[in-house]
């Protein structure tokens, strides 16, 4: 869209939006902050956002429902005066002059300052932005950490914090203390390690036992060819318990009879002293080789496990253990080797000729103790991390904390500066406000009104009463209750337009707005408000008439059509513009549209042209989206309504009196009635429910009513249809 010219027309329906865009615009006259959405005027260039409209001095009145309801006839209270100046007032007149050029430098320099303003408060913001980004980056690690949401809110705390604590010129970090700060903070936490458990039995006892057993011997009446044959002794010896546990008397060997006299040589030889000493000897050898198995058992973490500050110590201890429990397996072989050797020569004594290994009796609490070191730093890791990241936090901070103080401080005396230039400019309002005060003199604009008054309305009934603090509305000289509607309309009118003569509105350079100023306005009253508010308001900086009323619409139309310049070939020349406000359903929610003014009602002088364009082009190109149909019901009854209006001249009643007189299909004029009747605003509706999937018909039932205007006259529609398709 152009933006809006000096001369603006708005045309739109009922519903459309028309008088939330006057609202908004009567906020900003008001100084008022929007209630209820994000509202952003472009003014002069500028974005003006609703949350500023209590500081913007835009000169604008707006003409709307509101205005009557507020400021022409409030609920409790008088009409409020309109200031014309009286001679006598021309020296106060003369100061406010020279106070409103203050004002007006005021308020300029409250521009300038606010604009420098929100430059330094946004070059402030995009440094901490930046800043709080780098420290993010830089502690950022995985899992949960407070860094890894970092943000400039956080850096501008921390060095607000640095800067009222005067220690911004807080120590940096050397190279050397910063790596080793990221290292700590990049270190990966180590898993916790189990202790080990390992039993170190006491070798010297072992040995003992040992020796002792290798020196016993066995007394009996041993045989010598078996005392000095070990082979022979332990087959004789396996051999002589087989024939026990078999009760044989023969050899088992060579099938030959024993002799009674041999076993009993042989049971003398293997007696209970040699059963006892093989038996102690077998548990000594189960002994040892149960320890030397549990010792092979013995499962040792490995230095990659450890923190790298506790790995080194960790692999000297480990070491030492391995080779101490390496020296006691070797040990304890050869002892097993002794007691095995003795088990053949029970009648020898065996000497133990190797010396037991060294054992520090406090290798595996020392190992355990490194355990124990490195599951402290595990568990310690998250704070160690931590107070880390903070230092890095801090000497991050620290290397930008000049420019964030120069920053600050540029912002802070942009604010004291605008903070001097609105309470400059307030006190300035209310010096302007007390004068003008004093001079105030609105009996004039009374005596005016109640002539307007007089013509508008045929008669003099209604009159404006004088009073200290405004103006009260009498009827026959009495305060008058009940007005009706045509009257609040001419009232309210009237009020308005003499109100931009008031000498606090400067109307060259003001905006005026006009919401449906004629309505309930009858034909001749409606064409002395046009040239009322054409005089009143040719003048203006720049107008704004938004209406539903198409006859009032085509006489701004023509107005504007005829204003210098509005034919030139360059349209960015035109002194007015032409624009529609359309509707549209979205579920529960309606959605407004501002856009170019339809051409059929730019170039036609009726509505009746754009109505049959809107509902040619359904036709021609249906949608199946019913929300989008909401509006075709009314077009539908407004079209047929004025179609039967000139066809039907002389025909009485409603729209489905008319219908009767129509010869046309009966069960396509019922389901015509019914749409239109279901769906559109009309006085009588006859069907309860409405029924979504009727409107999903929108263009079957559209499409039988330009096929009964064109059964009705063919000749019109085709005119039609060539008016509307060129």
């Amino acid at each position: 869209l152009h933006d809006m010219a000096r001369f603006n027309l708005v045309y739109g329906w009922n519903g459309t939006g028309k008088t939330t865009i006057s609202r908004i615009l009567r906020d900003l006259e008001r100084r008022k902050v929007p209630s209820g959405s994000d509202i952003t005027l472009a003014v002069d260039g500028r974005d003006v956002l609703g949350p500023d409209f209590p500081t913007e001095s835009i000169e604008i009145r707006v003409f709307n429902q509101d205005f009557v309801n507020d400021s022409v006839f409030p609920v409790e209270g008088d009409v409020q005066p309109i200031f014309v100046l009286g001679a006598q007032s021309v020296e106060k007149q003369r100061r406010i002059e020279e106070l409103k050029s203050e004002l007006h430098e005021a308020q300029s320099a409250l521009h300038t300052n606010r604009a420098a303003k929100d430059a330094a408060e946004q070059a402030l913001d995009s440094h901490c932005v930046a800043q709080g980004g780098a420290v993010r980056n830089l502690l950022r690690t995985p899992g949960s950490n407070p860094y890894n949401n970092y943000n400039k809110a956080h850096y501008r705390k921390r060095a607000l914090s640095m800067t009222s604590a005067n220690d911004q010129r807080i120590p940096r970090l050397d190279d050397h203390g910063r790596a080793a700060l990221q290292s700590q903070h990049l270190a990966t936490p180590k898993q916790r390690i189990n202790e080990i458990t390992c039993d170190l039995s006491d070798i010297g006892q072992l040995t003992c036992e040992v020796t002792e057993l290798l020196a016993t011997t066995v007394t009996s009446q041993f045989l010598l060819t078996l005392r000095d044959d070990a082979d022979l002794s332990e087959w004789v010896h396996d051999g002589l318990n087989l024939h026990r546990s078999r009760n044989s008397s023969d050899c088992l060997y060579c099938e030959q009879p024993l002799s009674s006299d041999r076993i009993s040589a042989l049971e003398k030889h293997f007696n209970d002293q040699h059963e006892k000493l093989a038996s102690e000897l077998d548990d000594k050898v189960k002994e040892l080789n149960d320890e030397s198995i549990e010792l092979s058992k013995l499962s040792l973490p490995a230095a990659a496990e450890f923190y790298d500050h506790l790995a080194g110590e960790y692999e000297v201890v480990s070491e030492e253990l391995k080779q101490t429990t390496e020296a006691i397996s070797r040990y304890f072989a050869t002892l097993t080797g002794l007691l095995t050797s003795k088990r053949s020569r029970m009648f020898d004594v065996i000497s133990v000729n190797e010396k037991p290994p060294k054992v520090s009796a406090d290798v595996v609490e020392r190992l355990n103790l490194a355990i124990r070191n490195h599951n402290q730093a595990s568990d310690n890791h998250l704070v160690e991390g931590q107070t880390a990241r903070e230092r890095l936090e801090i000497d991050s901070v620290a290397a930008s904390i000049d420019e964030f103080h120069a920053l600050i401080s540029e912002a802070k005396r942009c604010t004291k500066s605008v903070n001097d230039d609105q309470t400059r400019t307030r006190n300035l309002q209310r010096d302007i406000s007390r004068l003008e005060s004093e001079i105030s003199e609105h009996r004039r604009p009374a005596e005016d009104l109640n002539n307007d008054l007089h013509k508008y309305l045929g008669h003099d009934e209604l009159q404006l009463e004088v009073k200290d603090t405004g103006y009260a509305i009498t009827r026959n000289g009495i305060p008058a209750i009940s007005l009706s509607e045509g009257e609040t309309t001419a009232f309210a009118l009237l009020y308005f337009l003499k109100s931009l003569e008031d000498h606090r509105f400067d109307l060259t350079n003001g905006v005026v707005v006009l919401d449906d100023p004629v309505s309930s306005l009858d034909a001749n009253a409606l064409y002395l408000a046009f040239g009322l508010m054409k005089a009143c308001t040719q003048g203006a900086g720049q107008l704004l008439i938004l209406t539903h009323n198409f006859a009032f619409f085509r006489l701004a139309r023509n107005w504007f059509h005829h204003l210098k310049g509005q034919r030139s070939p360059d349209v960015l020349r035109h002194p007015a513009r032409f624009y529609m406000v359309t509707c549209t359903q979205n579920g529960q929610l309606r959605n407004s549209t501002i856009q170019p003014l339809d051409r059929l009602l730019q170039e036609y002088e009726s509505e009746y042209h754009y109505l049959f364009a809107c509902i040619y082009r359904t036709v021609s190109r249906p949608t199946t989206d019913i929300e989008g149909n909401y509006a075709l019901p009314n077009m539908g009854r407004r079209l047929l309504e004025t179609f039967l209006a000139f066809r039907l001249p002389d025909k009485t009643g409603g729209l489905w009196s008319k219908l009767e007189d129509i010869d046309f299909d009966e069960a396509k004029k019922t389901k015509i009635r019914r749409f239109v009747d279901t769906y559109s605003h009309a006085d009588a509706i006859e069907e309860p429910e409405h029924d979504l999937s009727l409107l999903s018909e929108a263009a079957s039932v559209l499409n039988d009513i330009l096929d009964l205007i064109e059964a009705t006259d063919q000749t019109h529609f085709q005119a039609m249809v060539r008016a509307v398709t060129r």
